[in-house]
């Protein structure tokens, strides 16, 4: 069973001497597809609901057990849309100083639908947290270009980590999710991101706040609201990263915890922006109800 065979490595770590690291990559790694030998799943509250999702794929991920609630179409290759800014995220948090100053130039102004303008200038900090709330593609480039030297160098600095990471359905090819046909991943690959991702205190202050007031460096500022409505609607949100282009659909990597327990999902090719919130939120009901049911069951 999963949940012992977690515990198991819990227990053995002392002896194996694991560093945080490790102990990051094993608890990521962590699925199993036993849930229903413990839990008669098609009876659990909330699964009639999930035939009627619009969601083209997704994944939903127990964190302590690794127990895989639900799935659908969950390995398949898929445009990702702005999830794919978790991983300019993480690099960032990883390889940069969030002091430093960097400025946005003529070169990373690529696309219209950005919040920064050139010639700002930002605290690398605030830029991360500004790109990640409000899904601006142009300040993923100027960090990218900031932390790679150059954007190239920060696409193989992505693909490295994804490799790192047993992302083995996944390739980036830009660092905000912006349509081409060679940045993709799948469900799967991106609950592993996030549950790795979330591990990083700071990157979970970020992407669990819901609005902030981000100064620039000639003393402007910048209000952002988080993308993420499942912040201020879904009891126990704590993040993660909505996503949208015709290519990609209406994607949401989300994540809440109640009682103890945290779920991961990751919901790709929803219908509309309002549906990737509400499917969302039926299946997170449903990944609840039916660990309820395990734990009721194991007692």
């Amino acid at each position: 069973m999963a949940l012992l065979l977690f515990l198991s490595f819990l227990a053995c770590g002392g002896s194996e001497k694991l560093t945080p690291e490790e102990l990051r990559l094993r608890k990521i790694a962590l699925t199993d597809t036993t849930l229903q030998d413990y839990v008669r799943l098609d009876s659990v509250e909330g699964y009639t609901q999930l035939a009627g999702l619009s969601a083209e794929a997704w994944m939903l991920v127990d964190d302590s057990t690794g127990f895989i609630i639900s799935q659908k179409n969950a390995c398949d290759k898929r445009f990702m849309a702005s999830i794919t800014k978790m991983m300019t995220c993480l690099l960032a948090l990883e390889n940069g100083n969030m002091d430093d100053t960097l400025f946005i130039t003529k070169d990373v102004y690529l696309t219209r639908d950005s919040w920064v303008k050139t010639g700002d200038g930002y605290r690398l900090g605030d830029l991360v947290q500004e790109m990640m709330l409000m899904s601006d593609n142009n300040a993923a480039y100027a960090i990218a270009k900031h932390i790679g030297g150059d954007t190239l160098t920060f696409y193989d600095m992505m693909n490295r980590k994804a490799q790192y990471l047993g992302m083995d359905s996944t390739h980036f090819a830009n660092p905000n999710g912006m349509p081409c046909d060679s940045n993709y991943s799948s469900a799967r690959d991106l609950v592993r991101l996030s549950r790795y991702c979330l591990w990083d205190s700071t990157f979970a202050a970020i992407v669990g706040t819901a609005e902030a007031d981000l100064p620039l460096i000639d003393g402007r500022h910048l209000p952002c609201q988080n993308t993420n409505q499942l912040l201020s609607t879904y009891e126990g949100c704590i993040g993660i990263k909505t996503g949208f282009t015709r290519q990609a659909g209406n994607c949401l990597a989300s994540a809440a915890t109640r009682d103890g327990t945290t779920l991961y999902l990751v919901l790709l090719g929803s219908r509309s922006r309002s549906s990737r919130f509400k499917e969302s939120a039926i299946l997170l009901d449903y990944g609840f109800n039916a660990m309820k049911a395990f734990y009721s069951h194991t007692e």
